[in-house]
């Protein structure tokens, strides 16, 4: 059976505002949080630790609301290029207007957006304007000569003075961002140096879920954020500065313990002393001791390994990703005693394709252990039948029923072929579901189908050709984790 909990979500919230408040009250009331992974939706979490509520991080700090105060930090590059967040298919500058909604609608209070490294980019500046015209504050942070490690510079007028002083009035200040490299960090050391100038005693702590301190350097949840992290190159490391200093192991990534002694150099001139002896010390994450059932925590990791290593593969396929990705996560995969043969769904969904003449197929392991597939059609591609045998299958609907009589998928098809354009005639997900729509106002069975639809959520999916954005948007927001087989269903050199 999928879908087991081995991670207690109330417990990790307790635990986690506890900590916050008490790190809060350690520095005498003001503290940046620098938030690293994703506030609000983290769906890595939610597969690697099963009982993770994505948004569990967000419901935590509503338990310290009135504390809190949120700063978004985008880098003026990442704006410039038009760096897109992979999991929802949208720009980072798209996303922050997102994310201020969300927290917004939450109860949150969102004080500003930092422009981190501008430069006068174009795009920067115009969206600068745009937030100022929707009556967002924006500051500018500037690039500084010899970051991170010319210390001198850093921490004088030439250096951190150059940056507009954020303006705050919460104890707790979250600085989080669409993505990495948006120049949190340099967001929090700037505001330390800014309010010392100003006499204001204030610390900085780091919020990372992963790699998970306190669990072994080689369990899988540990293994499967490498696998999340392969194209930045991250590395779990034991912490041998915490060692050292408390004679206890702890597990951190290679770029903070590389960046720790510089870390400790810049709070020295900032502020006269270090207030840690060590990367982990910096950290305020209690996921670890938030874990109930380590075993389904270690399956639920080795399956997003595998689901890594198949992103990574089409990521390379489409020119998104590099071969060495591809390497570091078979490396992993190995490491945690794994193959692609342990997710069931792959093996069906090639047998149904090699069964059907080598046409494209999927197939869909079901929340029971059930796995059902689909083929191409005339009428349907091979994930909108395979969605729609799941849905039968959960729904008790025999499988020789007809959910979608033709007169309805004909007129669609006509529309988009004939007036879109399209060149497939075949139904994609999010139009199947149209259609099954349309049959439900007179077919019970089709009404049935539709009400089982909750029932996907958790189940596992393998398309044997690389799916169409809008049916990956569609899988992801029915709550089915997908892979692919990294290759076209045709030979074309333009994919859409």
């Amino acid at each position: 059976m999928l879908n087991k909990t081995g991670f207690d979500n109330n417990e990790y919230i307790r635990r986690q505002s506890e900590m916050i408040s008490k790190r809060i009250k350690e520095f005498g009331g003001k503290l940046y949080l620098e938030f690293g992974g994703k506030l609000f939706d983290d769906f890595h979490a939610s597969r690697v630790l099963p009982g993770f509520a994505p948004d569990s991080k967000l419901q935590m700090l509503k338990a310290i609301s009135s504390d809190v105060e949120i700063v978004f930090a985008i880098s003026a590059g990442d704006i410039e290029s038009n760096k897109i967040r992979r999991d929802l298919g949208i720009t980072y500058d798209i996303d922050v207007l997102r994310l201020i909604d969300a927290f917004t609608d939450a109860g949150l209070y969102v004080g500003s957006v930092v422009i981190t490294r501008y430069n006068g980019q174009p795009a920067a500046k115009a969206f600068k304007a745009k937030l100022e015209t929707l009556g967002i504050k924006v500051f500018i942070h500037v690039p500084i000569e010899g970051y991170p490690y010319d210390v001198a510079n850093i921490v004088s007028e030439e250096g951190f003075g150059r940056n507009e002083y954020i303006e705050t009035s919460r104890p707790l200040v979250v600085i989080t961002a669409p993505g990495p490299g948006s120049g949190k960090m340099a967001t929090c050391l700037s505001q330390l140096y800014h309010e010392n100038k100003r006499g204001i005693t204030a610390g900085y702590a780091k919020f990372e879920t992963f790699p998970i301190w306190n669990l072994p350097l080689k369990h899988p949840v540990n293994l499967a954020y490498e696998a999340a992290t392969a194209d930045l190159d991250d590395v779990n490391m034991i912490d041998y500065y915490h060692l050292e200093a408390y004679g206890e192991t702890t597990v951190n990534y290679n770029r903070d313990l590389e960046i720790f002694p510089v870390l400790n150099a810049l709070f020295e001139k900032i502020e006269g002393e270090s207030p840690y002896k060590s990367p982990t010390d910096m950290g305020v994450n209690m996921a670890g001791y938030a874990i109930c059932d380590d075993a389904v925590c270690r399956e639920a990791s080795k399956a997003e390994i595998i689901r890594r290593y198949f992103a990574a593969l089409v990521d390379k396929k489409t020119g998104r990703g590099s071969a060495h990705a591809v390497t570091k996560i078979e490396n992993l995969m190995n490491q945690a005693g794994i193959t692609v043969d342990d997710r069931r769904v792959i093996g069906t969904a090639l047998a149904k394709s090699a069964a059907t003449g080598g046409k494209p197929a999927a197939a869909i392991e079901l929340n029971d252990g059930t796995v059902v597939t689909g083929k191409t059609s005339e009428l349907l591609g091979a994930s909108s039948a395979a969605i729609l045998n799941a849905l039968k299958h959960i729904a008790g609907v025999a499988d020789e029923e007809l959910l979608i009589a033709p007169s309805i998928i004909e007129p669609i098809q006509q529309l988009k072929t004939g007036i879109l354009k399209d060149r497939s005639p075949m139904l994609h997900i999010d139009e199947m579901f149209i259609a099954l729509t349309m049959s439900a106002a007179d077919n019970p069975c089709a009404a049935k189908v539709l009400e089982a639809v909750e029932g996907l959520k958790g189940a596992q999916a393998h398309s044997t050709v690389i799916l169409s954005q809008t049916d990956q948007d569609t899988f992801r927001k029915l709550g089915v984790d997908l892979t692919c087989e990294p290759d076209y269903e045709n030979k074309k050199f333009y994919h859409k």
